[in-house]
Protein backbone atom coordinates (compact mmCIF):
# COMPACT_ATOMS: atom_id res chain seq x y z
CA UNK A 1 0.00 0.00 0.00
CA UNK A 2 3.05 2.29 0.34
CA UNK A 3 3.32 3.31 -3.41
CA UNK A 4 -1.04 4.08 -2.98
CA UNK A 5 -0.54 6.06 0.17
CA UNK A 6 1.92 7.70 -0.93
CA UNK A 7 0.74 9.22 -4.04
CA UNK A 8 -2.88 10.31 -2.04
CA UNK A 9 -0.85 12.04 0.73
CA UNK A 10 0.88 14.14 -1.63
CA UNK A 11 -1.73 14.82 -3.55
CA UNK A 12 -3.29 16.14 -0.26
CA UNK A 13 -0.37 18.13 0.69
CA UNK A 14 -0.40 19.89 -2.92
CA UNK A 15 -2.76 22.66 -0.68
CA UNK A 16 0.39 23.60 1.09
CA UNK A 17 -1.31 23.85 4.92
CA UNK A 18 -2.98 20.30 5.16
CA UNK A 19 -0.83 18.28 8.19
CA UNK A 20 -0.95 14.20 7.82
CA UNK A 21 0.18 12.49 11.19
CA UNK A 22 0.37 8.59 10.45
CA UNK A 23 -0.70 6.33 13.49
CA UNK A 24 1.71 3.07 13.02
CA UNK A 25 1.25 -0.27 14.21
CA UNK A 26 4.03 -1.63 12.12
CA UNK A 27 6.60 0.32 10.40
CA UNK A 28 8.22 -2.80 9.20
CA UNK A 29 6.20 -5.92 7.95
CA UNK A 30 5.75 -8.99 9.45
CA UNK A 31 6.42 -11.11 7.02
CA UNK A 32 8.86 -9.33 5.09
CA UNK A 33 8.54 -9.16 0.94
CA UNK A 34 10.59 -7.19 -1.72
CA UNK A 35 10.07 -3.35 -1.89
CA UNK A 36 9.42 -3.25 1.71
CA UNK A 37 11.92 -0.60 2.26
CA UNK A 38 11.70 1.66 -0.65
CA UNK A 39 7.85 1.79 -0.08
CA UNK A 40 8.09 2.40 3.27
CA UNK A 41 10.49 5.97 2.43
CA UNK A 42 8.16 6.61 -0.48
CA UNK A 43 5.00 6.37 2.28
CA UNK A 44 6.89 7.90 5.13
CA UNK A 45 8.12 11.17 3.03
CA UNK A 46 5.24 13.18 3.39
CA UNK A 47 3.90 12.75 6.86
CA UNK A 48 4.37 15.40 8.83
CA UNK A 49 4.20 13.50 12.68
CA UNK A 50 3.92 9.68 13.81
CA UNK A 51 1.85 8.58 16.81
CA UNK A 52 3.19 4.68 17.90
CA UNK A 53 1.66 2.45 20.81
CA UNK A 54 4.77 0.70 21.33
CA UNK A 55 8.83 1.44 21.50
CA UNK A 56 9.31 -1.13 19.04
CA UNK A 57 7.89 0.76 16.24
CA UNK A 58 9.08 4.27 17.19
CA UNK A 59 12.35 2.20 17.21
CA UNK A 60 11.61 0.90 13.56
CA UNK A 61 10.38 4.26 12.49
CA UNK A 62 13.44 5.87 13.02
CA UNK A 63 15.17 3.81 10.94
CA UNK A 64 13.05 5.75 8.33
CA UNK A 65 12.42 9.36 9.66
CA UNK A 66 13.36 11.67 12.53
CA UNK A 67 10.18 13.57 11.84
CA UNK A 68 8.13 14.39 15.48
CA UNK A 69 6.59 10.86 17.38
CA UNK A 70 4.76 10.69 20.47
CA UNK A 71 4.05 7.07 21.72
CA UNK A 72 0.59 6.12 23.18
CA UNK A 73 -0.59 2.66 24.53
CA UNK A 74 -3.48 1.14 22.10
CA UNK A 75 -6.77 2.69 24.13
CA UNK A 76 -9.32 0.37 25.18
CA UNK A 77 -11.76 -1.56 22.48
CA UNK A 78 -14.85 -0.74 23.86
CA UNK A 79 -17.24 -1.12 21.17
CA UNK A 80 -17.81 -4.89 22.01
CA UNK A 81 -20.18 -4.33 24.74
CA UNK A 82 -19.94 -5.23 28.59
CA UNK A 83 -18.22 -7.58 29.95
CA UNK A 84 -20.29 -11.13 30.94
CA UNK A 85 -20.38 -13.78 33.99
CA UNK A 86 -18.54 -16.48 32.90
CA UNK A 87 -21.44 -19.11 33.11
CA UNK A 88 -23.19 -16.87 30.73
CA UNK A 89 -20.70 -16.39 27.81
CA UNK A 90 -19.93 -20.40 27.83
CA UNK A 91 -23.49 -21.20 27.76
CA UNK A 92 -24.09 -19.14 24.77
CA UNK A 93 -20.96 -20.76 22.81
CA UNK A 94 -21.53 -24.60 23.99
CA UNK A 95 -18.43 -24.58 26.28
CA UNK A 96 -18.08 -26.57 29.19
CA UNK A 97 -19.26 -24.65 32.11
CA UNK A 98 -16.62 -25.62 34.85
CA UNK A 99 -13.56 -26.70 32.82
CA UNK A 100 -10.20 -24.80 32.63
CA UNK A 101 -10.61 -22.79 29.32
CA UNK A 102 -7.84 -20.01 27.88
CA UNK A 103 -8.19 -17.98 24.75
CA UNK A 104 -5.79 -17.54 21.63
CA UNK A 105 -7.93 -14.82 19.59
CA UNK A 106 -7.38 -13.28 16.42
CA UNK A 107 -6.34 -14.37 12.86
CA UNK A 108 -3.81 -17.14 12.69
CA UNK A 109 -0.76 -16.02 11.08
CA UNK A 110 2.47 -17.51 10.75
CA UNK A 111 4.01 -14.47 13.61
CA UNK A 112 1.43 -15.22 16.06
CA UNK A 113 2.76 -18.70 17.72
CA UNK A 114 -0.18 -20.95 17.62
CA UNK A 115 2.19 -23.14 16.55
CA UNK A 116 4.19 -22.81 20.06
CA UNK A 117 0.72 -22.70 21.81
CA UNK A 118 -0.07 -26.33 20.29
CA UNK A 119 3.25 -27.63 21.46
CA UNK A 120 3.00 -26.26 24.73
CA UNK A 121 -0.83 -27.72 25.22
CA UNK A 122 1.20 -31.35 24.39
CA UNK A 123 3.34 -30.43 26.97
CA UNK A 124 1.02 -29.93 29.82
CA UNK A 125 -1.46 -32.67 28.92
CA UNK A 126 1.29 -35.27 29.41
CA UNK A 127 2.33 -33.76 32.06
CA UNK A 128 0.25 -34.61 35.94
CA UNK A 129 -0.79 -31.80 37.10
CA UNK A 130 -3.43 -29.15 38.41
CA UNK A 131 -4.54 -27.99 34.81
CA UNK A 132 -4.48 -31.57 33.12
CA UNK A 133 -8.32 -30.67 32.40
CA UNK A 134 -7.64 -27.84 30.73
CA UNK A 135 -8.89 -26.56 27.02
CA UNK A 136 -7.50 -24.19 24.75
CA UNK A 137 -9.97 -22.39 22.63
CA UNK A 138 -8.81 -21.06 19.16
CA UNK A 139 -11.13 -17.89 18.14
CA UNK A 140 -10.12 -16.56 14.80
CA UNK A 141 -9.61 -16.81 10.82
CA UNK A 142 -6.69 -18.94 9.77
CA UNK A 143 -4.37 -16.41 7.31
CA UNK A 144 -2.30 -19.08 6.17
CA UNK A 145 -2.61 -23.13 5.04
CA UNK A 146 -4.88 -24.66 7.84
CA UNK A 147 -3.31 -27.67 6.93
CA UNK A 148 -0.74 -27.31 8.89
CA UNK A 149 -2.20 -26.76 11.84
CA UNK A 150 -4.38 -30.01 11.31
CA UNK A 151 -1.18 -31.90 10.67
CA UNK A 152 0.48 -30.50 13.88
CA UNK A 153 -2.40 -31.39 16.22
CA UNK A 154 -2.76 -34.90 14.88
CA UNK A 155 1.00 -35.29 16.02
CA UNK A 156 0.75 -33.60 18.90
CA UNK A 157 -2.53 -35.88 19.75
CA UNK A 158 -4.62 -32.87 21.73
CA UNK A 159 -7.43 -32.74 19.46
CA UNK A 160 -9.36 -33.58 22.65
CA UNK A 161 -8.11 -31.01 24.50
CA UNK A 162 -8.82 -27.53 21.79
CA UNK A 163 -11.92 -25.81 21.13
CA UNK A 164 -11.38 -24.77 17.62
CA UNK A 165 -13.74 -21.51 16.25
CA UNK A 166 -11.67 -20.99 13.31
CA UNK A 167 -14.61 -19.25 11.48
CA UNK A 168 -15.33 -15.42 11.10
CA UNK A 169 -16.50 -13.92 14.46
CA UNK A 170 -18.77 -11.38 14.32
CA UNK A 171 -18.14 -8.29 16.10
CA UNK A 172 -21.50 -9.27 18.44
CA UNK A 173 -19.93 -12.43 19.46
CA UNK A 174 -16.60 -11.15 21.06
CA UNK A 175 -17.56 -10.50 24.10
CA UNK A 176 -18.80 -14.46 24.55
CA UNK A 177 -15.15 -15.66 23.64
CA UNK A 178 -13.40 -13.41 25.89
CA UNK A 179 -15.81 -13.58 28.55
CA UNK A 180 -15.90 -17.28 28.70
CA UNK A 181 -11.82 -17.42 29.15
CA UNK A 182 -9.75 -17.85 31.99
CA UNK A 183 -7.03 -16.46 30.50
CA UNK A 184 -5.94 -14.94 27.07
CA UNK A 185 -2.52 -16.46 25.59
CA UNK A 186 -0.70 -14.50 23.18
CA UNK A 187 2.33 -16.91 22.06
CA UNK A 188 3.74 -14.10 19.25
CA UNK A 189 6.72 -14.99 17.62
CA UNK A 190 7.44 -11.61 16.46
CA UNK A 191 5.78 -8.30 17.65
CA UNK A 192 5.05 -4.61 17.86
CA UNK A 193 2.01 -4.58 19.72
CA UNK A 194 -1.42 -6.47 20.09
CA UNK A 195 -4.77 -5.55 19.60
CA UNK A 196 -5.48 -7.99 21.46
CA UNK A 197 -3.61 -7.09 24.79
CA UNK A 198 -6.31 -3.42 24.79
CA UNK A 199 -9.57 -5.98 24.18
CA UNK A 200 -8.28 -7.99 27.23
CA UNK A 201 -7.74 -5.42 29.04
CA UNK A 202 -11.35 -4.17 28.77
CA UNK A 203 -12.98 -7.44 29.53
CA UNK A 204 -10.66 -7.82 32.30
CA UNK A 205 -8.67 -10.85 31.63
CA UNK A 206 -5.18 -11.82 32.51
CA UNK A 207 -2.42 -12.53 29.82
CA UNK A 208 0.27 -14.61 28.93
CA UNK A 209 2.64 -12.77 26.48
CA UNK A 210 5.79 -14.07 24.89
CA UNK A 211 9.18 -11.59 25.63
CA UNK A 212 8.60 -9.93 22.13
CA UNK A 213 8.69 -6.58 20.51
CA UNK A 214 6.23 -4.38 22.79
CA UNK A 215 4.28 -7.42 24.47
CA UNK A 216 6.06 -7.01 27.95
CA UNK A 217 5.62 -3.61 27.83
CA UNK A 218 1.91 -3.64 28.51
CA UNK A 219 1.53 -6.36 30.18
CA UNK A 220 3.75 -6.01 33.36
CA UNK A 221 4.72 -9.04 34.27
CA UNK A 222 2.83 -10.60 37.44
CA UNK A 223 0.73 -7.84 37.88
CA UNK A 224 -1.23 -8.22 35.16
CA UNK A 225 -0.33 -11.22 33.72
CA UNK A 226 2.96 -13.43 32.96
CA UNK A 227 5.84 -13.02 30.42
CA UNK A 228 6.79 -16.01 28.97
CA UNK A 229 9.92 -16.58 26.44
CA UNK A 230 8.55 -17.61 22.68
CA UNK A 231 8.60 -21.48 23.35
CA UNK A 232 6.31 -24.26 24.08
CA UNK A 233 8.10 -25.29 27.28
CA UNK A 234 8.41 -21.94 28.75
CA UNK A 235 5.08 -20.97 27.68
CA UNK A 236 3.47 -24.37 29.51
CA UNK A 237 5.12 -23.49 32.52
CA UNK A 238 3.58 -20.01 32.40
CA UNK A 239 0.45 -21.70 31.78
CA UNK A 240 0.64 -23.43 35.02
CA UNK A 241 1.60 -20.45 37.19
CA UNK A 242 -1.11 -18.77 35.94
CA UNK A 243 -3.31 -21.05 37.53
CA UNK A 244 -1.28 -21.70 40.13
CA UNK A 245 -1.71 -17.77 41.02
CA UNK A 246 -5.60 -17.68 39.94
CA UNK A 247 -7.18 -14.92 38.16
CA UNK A 248 -7.79 -12.82 41.34
CA UNK A 249 -4.73 -12.39 41.96
CA UNK A 250 -4.18 -10.16 38.71
CA UNK A 251 -7.61 -8.26 38.83
CA UNK A 252 -6.69 -5.10 41.30
CA UNK A 253 -3.24 -4.22 39.12
CA UNK A 254 -5.23 -5.12 35.75
CA UNK A 255 -7.98 -2.86 36.77
CA UNK A 256 -5.78 0.06 37.48
CA UNK A 257 -3.10 -0.56 34.79
CA UNK A 258 -6.41 -0.26 32.65
CA UNK A 259 -6.83 3.22 32.99
CA UNK A 260 -4.07 4.22 31.13
CA UNK A 261 -5.69 2.99 27.81
CA UNK A 262 -7.46 6.66 27.53
CA UNK A 263 -9.02 7.63 24.06
CA UNK A 264 -8.87 10.94 25.28
CA UNK A 265 -5.19 10.68 25.91
CA UNK A 266 -4.48 9.55 22.20
CA UNK A 267 -6.98 12.52 20.71
CA UNK A 268 -5.18 14.50 22.77
CA UNK A 269 -1.45 13.78 21.52
CA UNK A 270 -2.75 13.75 17.86
CA UNK A 271 -4.10 17.22 18.04
CA UNK A 272 -0.64 18.36 20.11
CA UNK A 273 1.24 16.84 17.06
CA UNK A 274 -1.45 18.20 14.27
CA UNK A 275 -0.39 22.22 15.26
CA UNK A 276 2.38 23.53 13.14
Amino acid sequence: MGPCLGTILRMVKRNRHTRVICIADNVIPHEKRPGDKPFTQYFVKPIDAFITMSEKVMQDLRIFTQKPAQQVVHPLYDNFGEALDKETARKHLGLPADGKIILFFGFIRPYKGLDLLLEAMQIITTQQSAINNIKLLVAGEFYEDRKLYDDLIAKLHISTSLILRTEFIADSEVKYYLSAADFVIQPYKNATQSGVTPLAYHFEKPMLVTNVGGLPDLVPNGKVGLVAEADPSSIAAKIAELYTLGENHFLPQLREEKKKYSWQLLTQKILGLARP
